[in-house]
């Protein structure tokens, strides 16, 4: 099929799409105690290149303390039809800040340069909304999910962007009984779209506190909602099988039902599936803490994110405090199967360093490429909760670990070759946290 707009006609198409040559990710200074703005590295992942594994490009922002976190685009292949769009910019909200940063990644895409700015207070006085997380283009439009109002308290709600970034309001028509925002993803064929929780950003801004889980200051709770009409028409209570269920993801199949969420605290996978009319779910993975000689309590792996294949064969997820990154099939996605798990990093000593260097943190956010043969994984989760959980990450920053996968028999390899130092950057250490792709990627991607 002949491509007018942006994207790809299929997930199929996208896994023959030519390999990613460059990414980016987010870099911060927030919370280092650098004073120096956030920015987005351009790194070259392109291995014939002089450059390959190196940072090549940095734009800064023009502010000092947004906390860069994660990013989306303009247009992906839900707008595949229309000609009049393009994947050019990236938007780079500040969680701090809550200014979005629109940088045009595609008049030189090994050198973004920064088109615009929405400025966060604008966004406060027009919305009422804080807190900008997670963005999904919709089409011509964008969403972004905004975890607080004004002030910082939950349950926030959806800002609504056209193409050209100006303010259209909410996008959201009702908030329902949802207590928490977090991430968000929808299945269009279905009508649906599925949130999740995090916490208020009054709450997990100044770090982690076990007693506010128990305090029911952190979500444990699925919400599905009428897409069309913009309401949350139903919510599944978690419980103790879903504390803090943060990422969540649908088969890139657009006929799909079947969807996952990664359950933090937990540190479980919840799967969703629609069966005669109803939405069911169930836990399919549930990863076992582990004892430490210096915690109270067994350590939980913490899993902060998850993935799914362009193929739908594989998830991928993270422990971050135990330090491994695995690989599930999931052709059964009741029945999962784990072939592919890699240490770096983590609490518990497994893999103190990856291709000679030392890695503060663990594996946290993760950038599969299109065919499902590299795994790009970045190692800072939030800036006070990096500080909280690994100190000595001021002192020798993020890393960038590649890690081969083999997408027919699975498994998992960490590559040699590669390793991206952030502790080395020009104005001293800093942390790296998700990564995206010019021509779009796992964590980006809908279909009509």
């Amino acid at each position: 099929m002949e491509c007018c707009g942006p994207g790809y006609a299929s997930p199929a198409d996208a896994i023959v799409a030519p390999c990613e040559k460059l990414l980016y990710t987010i870099a911060i200074y927030t919370g280092t105690g650098i004073q120096k703005p956030d920015y987005l590295a351009t790194v070259d992942v392109d291995p014939d290149s002089p450059t390959y594994s190196q940072v090549i490009h940095r734009l800064e922002m023009p502010g000092i303390g947004d906390e860069l976190h994660h990013m989306g685009w303009n247009a992906c292949s839900s707008c595949f039809d229309d000609g009049s769009m393009s994947r050019k910019y990236l938007i780079l909200p500040g969680v701090r800040s809550n200014n979005l940063h629109i940088v045009d990644t595609a008049t030189d895409p090994r050198a973004p340069r920064l088109h615009k700015v929405v400025d966060g207070a604008e966004i406060k006085s027009k919305t009422n909304l804080s807190g900008p997380h997670t963005v999904h283009c919709l089409g011509s439009e964008i969403i972004i999910s905004m975890l607080g109002d004004a002030k910082g308290e939950a349950p926030g709600g959806y800002l609504h962007l056209n193409k050209d970034f100006e303010i259209q309001g909410r996008w959201e028509n009702s908030m329902g009984d949802i207590k928490f925002g977090y991430d968000f993803w929808y299945q269009p064929r279905h009508n649906v779209m599925v949130s999740s929780e995090w916490a208020a950003p009054n709450t997990f801004m100044p770090g982690f506190d076990l007693e506010e889980v128990g305090h029911l200051k952190y979500g444990r709770e699925l919400h599905f909602w009428d897409f069309e009409k913009r309401v949350p028409i139903e919510s599944f209570y978690l419980g103790e099988d879903g504390l803090l269920p943060l990422e969540v993801k649908f088969h890139h199949d657009p006929d799909s039902t079947h969807g996952f969420c990664g359950a933090a605290l937990s540190t479980n996978v919840i799967h969703w599936w629609k069966d005669a009319g109803k939405w069911q779910w169930e836990k399919i993975i549930d990863v076992e803490n582990e004892m430490h000689p210096d915690w109270p309590i067994p350590l939980p792996g913490v899993m902060s994110a998850i993935l799914i294949s362009m193929d739908d064969k594989y998830l991928y997820l993270n422990n971050w405090l135990h330090g491994d990154m695995r690989q599930y099939d999931i052709s059964d996605p009741h029945n999962p199967k784990l072939t592919g798990q890699v240490f770096m990093g983590g609490l518990l000593g497994k893999a103190p360093t990856v291709n000679g260097v030392e890695v503060a943190g663990g594996p946290q956010m993760f950038q599969l490429s299109l065919d499902g043969k590299r795994l790009y994984v970045t190692t800072s989760l939030f800036s006070t909760w990096d500080n909280q959980f690994y100190p000595e990450i001021r002192e020798k920053g993020g890393v960038m670990v590649m890690i081969d996968c083999d997408p027919v028999n699975g498994g998992m390899k960490i590559n040699e070759d590669f390793i991206v130092d952030f502790g080395q950057e020009p104005n001293g250490p800093s942390r790296c946290h998700e990564a995206r792709y010019p021509g779009g990627d796992c964590t980006s991607d809908i279909w009509l």
